[in-house]
């Protein structure tokens, strides 16, 4: 059975006194950084030189400064830049900072589970990962909830890791919601099969397989894209609140019946075969491999864009803004 903790369990003491660099002020950065400083924490943020973030967390009421100094001042150092990112900034701009005693934390284990940032072995090492997107973790802790968050301990040299990091958790609000401990191996490799077979991959590619499959078959595509993508918030928004049990008690028979008819016409033993090696890769590190070679490279970076660009002319695109132009009520992410 997992481990559970709530703000009952942790001892925000531990983060009296020392100071928090959060390096970025992204998605996740800016929601740590301002939960952290709300909650009485000393929070330092590190921006490169002309970010366009510097503003934001000023007018927030924090300190920014660049990489290296915020780094300098931080007894405890959460990098929440890109994974792509991470291992440069953290080599060439945050290692030299790092003073024995000294944490190095992380929302994501990529880095540290595949060997790309190798820490000194004087200081500690943990993940605080909220499962949400930071707007979420920002918006809940206002409202006075929170996000379920993950705690990992990857070296624990000062014999506190574990408890730094609930700390940290609870003062970006995940102790209201709760924290669910866990590893960096175990973590990283769920989260990116997670991303690739079911949540981006594999969804996107279902959706538009759908949308196709109406389109060539003579109906009107504004019809293709409510049946095939509009409605999916309605039926994740049931399975997010219940479970899938609540989803086929709130759909019709006929959507329900229709579940357990097609559901495995479409999920094959090819498909579950796919899936399996995905995960062989995920395991192996040639995912990785893949996606920081392509990353660190122009050629690679140009393709990845050019990959972008290419599915944002899908019909089903086009057609979807046309229709979501409509619905006042949707919110606008930029």
């Amino acid at each position: 059975m997992i481990n559970r903790y709530y703000d009952k369990d942790c001892d925000m003491d531990m983060l009296k006194g020392k100071t928090v660099a959060v390096i970025g002020f992204g998605s996740q950065g800016h929601a740590h950084a301002r939960n952290l400083h709300e909650s009485g924490v000393d929070v330092v943020v590190g921006l490169r030189p002309g970010s366009k973030s510097a503003q934001s967390a000023k007018d927030a009421g924090l300190e920014v400064c660049d990489v290296e100094t915020a780094a300098e001042k931080g007894d405890i150092v959460m990098m929440l830049v890109p994974d792509e990112l991470a291992a440069d900034v953290y080599n060439d701009q945050v290692a030299k900072h790092m003073k024995a005693g000294d944490t190095l934390m992380f929302a994501h284990g990529f880095n540290i589970h595949y060997g790309y940032v190798k820490p000194a072995a004087d200081i500690d090492v943990s993940m605080v990962a909220p499962k949400g997107p930071g707007h979420t973790v920002r918006s809940q802790f206002e409202d006075g909830g929170g996000v379920p968050s993950l705690i990992a301990v990857y070296q624990d040299v000062s014999g506190k890791a574990k408890d730094t990091a609930l700390a940290y958790a609870s003062g970006i609000g995940a102790g209201r919601a709760g924290i669910l401990e866990t590893t960096y191996k175990e973590e990283t490799e769920t989260d990116l099969f997670g991303e690739q077979a079911v949540l981006c991959g594999g969804i996107t590619e279902l959706m538009e397989a759908g949308f196709e499959t109406l389109v060539k078959a003579g109906y009107q595509p504004e019809m293709a894209y409510f049946e095939t993508m509009h409605e999916m918030k309605l039926i994740v928004d049931l399975m997010n609140s219940g479970g899938m049990e609540l989803m086929r008690k709130s759909v019709s028979n006929t959507a329900e019946y229709g579940d357990y008819y097609a559901g495995k016409k479409v999920i094959t033993k090819e498909s579950r075969d796919g899936m399996k090696e995905i995960l062989d890769r995920i395991q192996d590190g040639s995912f990785a491999d893949e996606f920081m070679t392509a990353m660190r490279s122009e050629e690679g970076k140009k393709k990845f864009l050019d990959e972008r660009a290419e599915r944002c002319k899908h019909q089903s695109s086009t057609v979807g803004a046309e229709l979501r132009s409509m619905m006042s009520w949707l919110r606008q992410y930029n």
